[in-house]
């Protein structure tokens, strides 16, 4: 519990010391010390106000590092605006805190990369999974990025497509990984389509919520993944999907299509079917043309091969796959679900070993094992 709190607390805390007149990366580094502290110190003393606690170690930490005369004769002058021990206020600055961190200063990529490390809560490790980069590659971009922005005055607040794909990331990284953080995507996603009018956020939102309807059918109690052809239709929120359904129409209508309302468009056409060999293929192929024209993903174009495999048979599928590098993450599973639909179950097997090596969550790897040892063994599907 004590470190969801301290999870909880940082993006609020950050902001604090930020409109307090800390630089981003300085003032991440600050509340970085003081959550160590807290977790050193809190079991035997915890505080009335886990909070104000917070700000006042993160304030002081600040004040510790800064080492220059200048910056030593700027402390003097602040002391006594450091916040007193007891009730803070109670404000959640985490999206605006997003919007800081995607600074005109940064590249797109780099401000995601920042945002998911700093205010996300994700680990340099899981960033680089999301944008399929090495780790030592993306902890060379955070590097970078804390470099560019420190001693930048956060005035200037980044762009609306920039924060939608780092929400994007958060998400699949809560839903898909070891860090629940996808009900505090959409959570965040549903303030910004309160404030901002825009159809792409809209999508996302109406991308999330869909999704997420379906989150109580994708393991099973033993901790086993189960596939979306498998699941349990009737565990799905219902009560989320319509929601998720409308908004996407609503967005839909205003003919400013985007990769998220594409997107939001196949997550509903599954949600539609009221069972896997109902789903409807052949549209979901013509949303996936749609989706790889807006974005050129190779992930994407990897998606569309499995639906071309569904709609059109495995062999267009293997056919539409064979165009794509095989150093794609989860190319070995897509090429081992079509060539056992295409009667290879020898290949499959190999196949899906290799994809199992290659998982990178503990789920995933144990399911493609469980289908690599199933065909090793004669079993039917």
């Amino acid at each position: 519990m004590e470190e969801e709190l301290l999870r909880s607390l940082t993006p609020s805390v950050i902001g604090i010391l930020v409109r307090r007149g800390a630089d981003f990366a300085a003032a991440e580094d600050a509340v970085q010390d003081a959550l160590v502290e807290a977790v050193r110190v809190w079991p035997a003393d915890p505080p009335r106000d886990p909070r104000a606690w917070l700000v006042t170690a993160a304030w002081r930490k600040f004040l510790d590092a800064t080492r220059s005369e200048a910056a030593r004769r700027r402390r003097e002058d602040l002391v006594d605006e450091e916040p007193a021990p007891g009730t803070a206020a109670s404000v959640d600055d985490t999206l605006q805190l997003y919007f800081l961190c995607a600074h005109p200063s940064l590249t797109p990529s780099s401000a995601v990369a920042l945002t998911l490390r700093a205010v996300g809560g994700l680990t340099t490790r899981q960033i680089a999974r999301a944008y399929l980069v090495p780790e030592a590659t993306m902890a060379q971009r955070i590097s970078r990025a804390k470099r560019t922005v420190s001693g930048v005055r956060f005035d200037q607040p980044g762009d609306v497509a920039t924060v939608l794909r780092v929400l994007y990331l958060v998400f699949n990284e809560g839903y898909s990984g070891d860090v629940d953080l996808a009900a505090e995507a959409i959570r965040l996603t549903r303030q910004l389509a309160a404030t901002i009018d825009h159809p792409e956020v809209a999508g996302l939102l109406a991308l999330m919520l869909l999704h997420h309807a379906r989150r109580a059918s994708r393991t099973a109690t033993d901790g086993a993944l189960v596939p979306l052809a498998e699941q349990d239709r009737g565990r799905w929120d219902t009560s989320a999907i319509a929601e998720g359904v409308v908004i996407l129409q609503a967005a839909l209508a205003r003919d400013r299509l985007g990769e998220f309302q594409a997107q939001a468009a196949i997550a509903a056409l599954h949600a539609d079917a009221p069972s896997a060999d109902e789903t409807d293929w052949v549209q979901i192929v013509e949303w996936y043309d749609e989706l790889a024209r807006l974005t050129d993903s190779p992930v994407v174009r990897l998606n569309r091969a499995v639906a071309v495999g569904e709609a059109d048979g495995p062999r267009a599928g293997l056919a539409a796959l064979a165009e794509l590098s095989d150093s794609l993450p989860r190319y070995a599973a897509a090429s081992a679900y079509l060539h056992e639909r295409d009667g290879d179950p020898a290949t499959a097997a190999r196949l899906y070993a290799e994809a199992a090596r290659q998982a990178t969550n503990l789920a995933e790897r144990d399911y493609l094992t469980r289908q690599a040892a199933r065909l090793n063994s004669g079993g039917l599907g």
